[in-house]
């Protein structure tokens, strides 16, 4: 034990973050700088991404400062001026921040949060803006695409925890599952922490720590004779079926009734097929089938387009760790400082300058059909509906945070307006996204201007 106080959430920072910053202080660079947060690209396959982890961002931006103890750490690396690390000590976080809500479907190029402070302040802010943006986001987009393959009258449940990359990924996966319209999940904290119905079975352990399987099903029925779900996969599969609705029987003659069966590994479509045949031949049609076991939303959509008489789907590490995209092109860019817009020109990372606004167009029948990239400051064209609101003036909250639920229904509003084209798991149909003519414009300006400029260096000698 060092008898060192653990360091603050201001710590959760990249070197270069603060030797820039404190470049910026020894240069006297203290002027407001705006910072937009984006995705270049989608992942592959993907048609839309999901804006998840504002609220979390914004309520760690206004806790946002360096504590004594911090101070105290950055002096032993003896890397920084204590100047500066005295000016450290003295400040909180005070921006701006305008940010889409909670759930909003969002495409490349589109800001999903902008920062407006102090280019110090701005800048320190980076790692921990892109890194709850960028998990949180993909995990919503991730599960928002299992729910679609699963339809409307099939439940899915988040069992990801135990392989999710940490606790606090664990939490996420969880909570954005329940965002984007799952029904529940095993994560007792995260069930705790956000209001998340709880849902369980059991593990392979407990049907192995029994002389035999019968004998295992019987005694967590004992347990739980009105909540029942029984893995019937440990051994022979099709004999732990039959076990699992003798139970049944035993149950209903005692007036409980057995819950499901959970299959978790083999030919799913098959095993579904018999489980759900020998359950009705044996007077229980209501017995759910419930199927995991390393699934996600491709087989999933096998499943359904196959009619697999299943009830429910549990979803685990492919869904917890975004298995087929676990990152995303994200940036966190400098976009305007002193009042004018600023751009990046490298290849194939070129950035849209100043502060912008996103408008939303929607057809009569509340159907999207494009979105607009503007400059936050020119005038909203008609019919659209800005996308970014203010949400942080001063480091202060300006809006009260939105409550899970709510945020739950505001994807649901926003989900039943894109496409279906858009929603297609394997060749999504792109959305269309535009610039606005005065954002166009200024880009070319500034391409131009820094293009010859960058330019005139390879023509001389």
């Amino acid at each position: 034990m060092t008898g060192r106080c653990p360091p603050s959430l201001a710590t959760f920072t990249d070197l270069y973050e603060l030797t820039m910053a404190q470049a910026y202080w020894r240069e006297g660079l203290t002027a407001e700088a705006t910072f937009s947060f984006f995705f270049r690209s989608l992942p592959p396959q993907r048609g839309y991404l999901v804006a998840a982890g504002i609220d979390q961002v914004v309520t760690e931006l206004e806790q946002f400062h360096f504590t004594t103890d911090d101070i105290a750490e950055l002096q032993r690396l003896q890397r920084f001026d204590e100047d500066f690390l005295r000016y450290l000590s003295g400040w909180r976080f005070r921006g701006t921040v305008r940010a889409v809500a909670e759930g909003t479907l969002v495409f490349a190029h589109e800001p999903l949060l902008e920062v407006t402070a102090p280019i110090i302040e701005a800048q320190v802010v980076e790692t921990l803006v892109v890194n709850r943006l960028h998990l949180h986001t993909l995990l919503a987009s991730k599960a928002a695409r299992v729910r679609w393959a699963a339809g409307p009258h099939r439940q899915v449940i988040d069992f990801g925890a135990r392989r999710c990359h940490g606790l606090e990924a664990a939490q996420a996966a969880a909570r954005c599952g329940w965002l984007v319209g799952f029904d529940g999940t095993s994560n007792v904290m995260a069930g705790l922490r956000y209001g998340i119905p709880l849902y369980g079975t059991m593990a392979h352990s407990f049907v192995t720590a029994f002389a035999d399987e019968l004998a295992a099903f019987r005694a967590y029925a004992r347990t739980f004779p009105d909540s029942t779900t029984l893995l019937v996969d440990t051994y022979d599969t099709v004999e732990g079926i039959k076990h699992a609705l003798r139970v049944a029987a035993e149950l209903s003659q005692q007036g409980h009734q057995l819950r499901g069966i959970r299959l978790d590994s083999g030919d799913l479509l098959t095993l579904s097929r018999i489980a759900r045949e020998l359950a009705d031949a044996a007077g229980f049609p209501q017995l759910q089938i419930f199927v995991s076991g390393g699934i996600d939303e491709y087989a999933i959509e096998q499943l359904v387009r196959q009619q697999a008489p299943v009830d429910a789907f549990g979803v685990g590490t492919k869904v917890g760790v975004s298995q087929d995209a676990p990152y995303g092109d994200c940036a966190y860019k400098l976009v305007a400082y002193n009042g004018q817009p600023r751009l990046k020109l490298s290849e194939h990372k070129q950035t849209l300058p100043a502060a912008k606004q996103v408008y939303r167009f929607y057809d009569a029948a509340g159907q999207m059909l494009y979105d607009q990239i503007a400059l936050a400051d020119e005038p909203s064209p008609p019919g659209g509906q800005p996308l970014l609101h203010e949400v942080m003036r001063q480091g202060q909250r300006v809006v009260p945070p939105p409550t899970l639920e709510q945020s739950r229904q505001y994807f649901r509003q926003h989900w039943a307006g894109l496409p279906p084209v858009c929603k297609d798991l394997h060749q999504p149909a792109p959305y269309d996204v535009q610039l606005s003519v005065a954002l166009h414009q200024l880009t070319q300006k500034l391409v131009a201007h820094w293009g010859h400029r960058l330019e005139t260096p390879r023509h001389q000698g």
